[in-house]
């Protein structure tokens, strides 16, 4: 994946450090495909997931919070 994406770290992540993900909405928006990796290891390549199965899990996330 290209290094000079725009990583944001996703506001579901825990504040205290742990659980961390980033995302790259520019490409969400244009594509319908989301970019997703740890933002706590950043050299592990990341994935492609499409935008209903982000939609998916950060719905998910709103259920358990």
């Amino acid at each position: 994946m290209n290094a000079d994406l725009a990583w944001v770290k996703s506001s579901y992540s825990s504040a205290d450090g742990g659980n961390c993900v980033e995302w790259v909405p520019s490409v969400a928006l244009a594509t319908d495909a989301v970019p997703v990796r740890d933002s706590k290891d950043t050299t592990i390549p990341g994935i492609v997931v499409s935008g209903s199965a982000w939609s998916t899990f950060v719905g998910s996330l709103k259920v358990r919070g």
